[in-house]
């Protein structure tokens, strides 16, 4: 009744943008990320407490965000046939709430372990439609590396899997921290009232078409440049929304020319953004410490991240109590 897990969290590279159903989170369109490592989420859960207790690092969780962990608690219990409070505490290795997908790491390493502390023996696209209720990206950091998530209206579509693509040993990624507090879930709650959101719609699906086209023959300018562009989609959606949230600062306009400015030169780099202010620059071994001095030079610290696996049990010593 006690079991730890680690997820590493999501880069949206065609990223979804509303949710069908709010409670379920069942999503609009397919979505594909990247899992980006050594950043992690590390999640101890026990269902052998006294009370309902959640912490995450070091401080207790209460409002919309524990009714989001409960959400997956309740489904490891249901599906565990337990009714047993559970006691909950997670620790990330790098900032969260400034678009670096803490919530989808999160969820993933929450919905890991309490499966396996309840005792379900699950398959990771399972686990997927678990984690899937605390944060729809978390149920691609379930799965790790390169995945998709499908739409669907029920658990058995509603899934995340792994891609198989040869650019899991080729990409680094030079994350861009630019440290400003952003607000995802109202942004998918009003999604579909800006007058952009059909235009994203029309398109999506040939999106997806060419990212995993790209993915599968391991086209890396032809991928990230995809994935450059859906992060302008993404917010051109999110700008014309009724509350018409403006994620980006001039620190990550900053970012991004510089991005373009060393494509012009030779180097292969390419931008990308979920909803937040912080950048993920993708670039290649070849070109990772030339990316890395550029940003730095600009002032802004970074992170030198990998492609993340999937999300795992770990022993016993590494529990968090």
């Amino acid at each position: 009744m006690h079991a730890t897990a680690k997820a590493h969290p999501i880069q949206g590279l065609v990223k979804y943008h509303g949710m069908r159903d709010p409670e379920l989170r069942y999503p609009y369109h397919d979505s594909i990320s990247v899992c980006t490592a050594p950043s992690h989420t590390k999640t101890t859960v026990s269902f052998e407490a006294d009370e309902e207790t959640y912490i995450v690092d070091g401080e207790p969780v209460t409002g919309r965000g524990a009714e989001r962990i409960e959400s997956v608690l309740d489904r490891v219990r249901e599906l565990a046939d337990i009714d047993r409070p559970a006691r909950v505490e997670s620790e990330n290795s790098f900032p969260t709430n400034v678009g670096f997908g803490s919530s989808s790491s999160g969820f993933a390493a929450l919905a890991m372990a309490a499966a396996d502390a309840a005792g379900l023996e699950m398959t990771r696209p399972d686990v997927s439609t678990i984690a899937r209720r605390g944060s729809a990206s978390a149920a691609r950091a379930v799965t790790g590396g390169f995945s998709v998530l499908y739409s669907g209206k029920n658990d058995e579509d509603c899934r995340a899997e792994r891609l198989e693509t040869d650019l899991d040993a080729e990409l680094h990624v030079v994350a861009a921290l630019v440290p400003t507090y952003k607000e995802t879930e109202t942004a998918h709650a009003e999604a579909t009232e800006s007058h952009m959101f059909d235009a994203r719609m029309a398109h999506i699906h040939e999106q997806m078409d060419e990212m995993r086209d790209a993915l599968r023959a391991a086209d890396f300018g032809r991928a990230f440049e995809l994935a450059e562009r859906d992060t302008l989609s993404l917010a051109a959606t999110t700008m014309t929304g009724p509350s018409a949230w403006v994620y980006w600062q001039p620190r990550t306009i900053e970012v991004f020319n510089a991005v373009r400015q060393l494509r012009s030169e030779g180097i292969e780099a390419y931008f990308s953004g979920d909803t937040g202010a912080s950048v993920y620059v993708n670039t290649t071994g070849e070109h990772v410490e030339e990316v890395v001095e550029t940003i730095t030079d600009l002032g802004i610290e970074t992170r030198h991240w990998t492609v993340g696996g999937p999300a795992e049990v770990l022993e016993d010593d590494q529990a968090l109590f």
